[in-house]
């Protein structure tokens, strides 16, 4: 294997890790009330919903077409999945039951998927110019932690040691080593692919955001304070996102 290959393996292994870091501001936080609860589900689904606006925005700059159906895939298999698990007896993920496992199980097989795009967007990027797999992959690093922290804003208020989030959030992201290098090295097969994984992640995300986190944030605070929650958690991957993008 030559030395440009471990590089790229190296480097999505990076952007995987940088996931779990998202889930140690849980370390200083002891106790999680309702409230809290409330405002976290709300947080996620504003963290979400700003990485569903980056997801098309960058698909759509590829290839609006594709984007777009990957959109109509995403919801449809995310609904597919909603159906089958619904079906299911006692669901158990992350040391959660029931209805909560059900949660985590579809926030974690959605954030997988969006891995698989970011994979191979690393691989890719790094068939081009050194300067662009440099960008691209502290881009991504860094706006995996965010991620790793609305998938611990899931799993840690429902009960889920603070460690064992964190490895969940690096679990989600670990096709991105395992898709970069095939993508690296057979770039003109996997280009194409690229914005209809994109699209994909973000129509998962949008359901997801509008049929669980927020309905369930509903549940605990009132709409006004939830509101207010997704805002400024959007707002503040939007300007996270800006100041990477800046440097």
């Amino acid at each position: 294997m030559d030395t440009s290959l471990w590089l790229v393996i190296a480097a999505a292994l990076l952007t995987a890790i940088m996931t779990g870091v998202g889930a140690l501001p849980f370390l200083f936080v002891k106790r999680l009330g309702q409230r809290t609860m409330g405002w976290s589900n709300a947080a996620a689904a504003g963290l979400m919903l700003a990485a569903s606006h980056s997801l098309i925005a960058e698909g759509v700059m590829l290839d609006i077409t594709l984007t777009f159906v990957g959109v109509l895939l995403g919801l449809a298999a995310i609904v597919l999945s909603d159906r089958l698990l619904s079906g299911q007896g006692d669901v158990k993920v992350a040391d959660l039951s029931g209805a909560n496992a059900t949660k985590a199980l579809m926030i974690l097989g959605i954030m997988t998927a969006h891995s698989f795009a970011e994979g191979i967007g690393v691989g890719v990027s790094f068939a081009g110019s050194e300067g662009l797999a440099t960008f691209i992959t502290t881009a991504i690093a860094f706006h995996n932690v965010p991620e790793g922290l609305a998938i611990a804003l899931i799993l840690v208020p429902r009960g889920t040691p603070v460690w064992k989030a964190g490895m969940w959030a690096i679990f989600t992201s670990l096709p991105q080593p395992l898709m970069a290098a095939p993508a690296y090295l057979f770039v003109d097969t996997f280009r194409p692919l690229l914005p209809v994984g994109l699209g994909l992640a973000a129509g998962a995300m949008i359901w997801m955001v509008f049929a669980e986190l927020f309905p369930e944030a509903l549940e605990r605070v009132k709409s006004g304070s939830a509101a207010t929650a997704v805002t400024l958690a959007f707002a503040a991957m939007m300007a996270f996102q800006m100041l990477v993008l800046s440097h």
